[in-house]
């Protein structure tokens, strides 16, 4: 199958077009497994002798030291192996796309901090802040969807985090609920979920249409107004999906800013790879506040999905 013919054409005017083919094809084949290790249970040492003593072959993800220690990628036909062994079902590694990993790692929560993760499950993420934050402080997981908080909850408690509480409610709500209360704030905004079309499978794809773009892109405006109302003066917010379209990236934080602008900055994003891009200025009508431009869009490849991520900070 191929991926929708609209969804084609308004990619080619946001990514750059010299790069337009290569991202193109990365929509085709079967990315790299990438899993990092869960350091509430274990370390990368002791994950790794495992990995050896069950034969399964892996490559250190290997940044800025400073960046993030403990991720690997396989090949996609070792999934089987790595997903039936001890350390998989013992919840000392976490399976989780790259770009995932980024969004705790950039908001860098500290121990004993309170943390909101407004749109959490399955709860990735939510077990990366819990692993930074040492399993202390408090750490809110808020998800509006009854299956979805099930399986958050079930997640969090398998991989051994006890500084979570779990909240099935809706996240636009969580502001007024809950005024100037976090440090920190993940918003890892539902979306259409482009980044992670995959031509091999149909479903992927088969719910995306411009309509269901633009009615997403009014849910993520209400959850980031919520996000502000949450957030402590000195906080820090990250926004990000996993969507190419404006409508869900910088126009959500353009409506944001306009509204609440005099009590936020933005700041720069430093990614230790070259495949990104720098938000874009306009798109159709739309002109878009300057601050927008320290977010980063990452661009997908072989091993990481495309992703978009802007980190604010309310002033104190």
């Amino acid at each position: 199958m191929s991926l929708p013919e609209a969804f084609v054409e308004r990619l080619e005017k946001i990514v750059p077009r010299e790069q337009f083919e290569a991202i193109i094809s990365t929509f085709d084949a079967p990315k790299q497994v990438t899993f990092r290790v869960n350091t509430l249970k274990s370390t990368p040492n002791e994950l790794e002798a495992e990995l050896e003593a069950a034969k399964i072959p892996y490559e250190r993800v290997v940044w800025d030291t400073e960046f993030m220690e403990g991720v690997y990628r396989i090949a996609p036909e070792d999934k089987l192996r790595l997903t039936s062994s001890d350390a998989f079902y013992g919840g000392r590694l976490y399976i989780q796309n790259l770009a995932s990993m980024i969004a705790p790692w950039i908001l860098a929560p500290k121990p004993e901090e309170t943390v909101l993760d407004l749109a959490a499950a399955p709860g990735g993420k939510t077990l990366m802040l819990a692993g930074m934050m040492e399993n202390t402080g408090w750490l809110s997981a808020v998800e509006l969807s009854r299956e979805r908080f099930f399986r958050l909850r079930d997640n969090l408690s398998s991989q051994g985090v006890t500084n979570a509480h779990t909240y099935m409610t809706d996240g636009r709500s969580v502001g007024k609920k809950c005024p100037e209360m976090f440090d920190r704030i993940l918003l890892d905004a539902p979306c259409s979920s482009e980044a992670r079309f995959k031509t091999h499978e149909p479903k992927s794809m088969s719910f995306w249409t411009i309509h269901k773009v633009k009615e997403t892109s009014k849910l993520q405006r209400r959850l980031l107004l919520s996000a502000f109302d949450a957030l402590k003066p000195g906080g820090k917010l990250l926004y990000c999906t996993c969507s190419f379209s404006p409508e869900e990236n910088e126009s959500p934080l353009q409506h944001l800013l306009e509204r609440h602008g005099e009590h936020l900055t933005t700041i720069p994003l430093t990614l230790p790879f070259n495949n990104i891009q720098k938000p874009l200025q306009r798109w159709g009508k739309e002109v878009f506040d300057e601050r927008i431009q320290n977010g980063v869009r990452i661009l997908p490849t072989d091993t990481i999905d495309g992703f978009f991520l802007c980190l604010l900070e309310k002033k104190g």
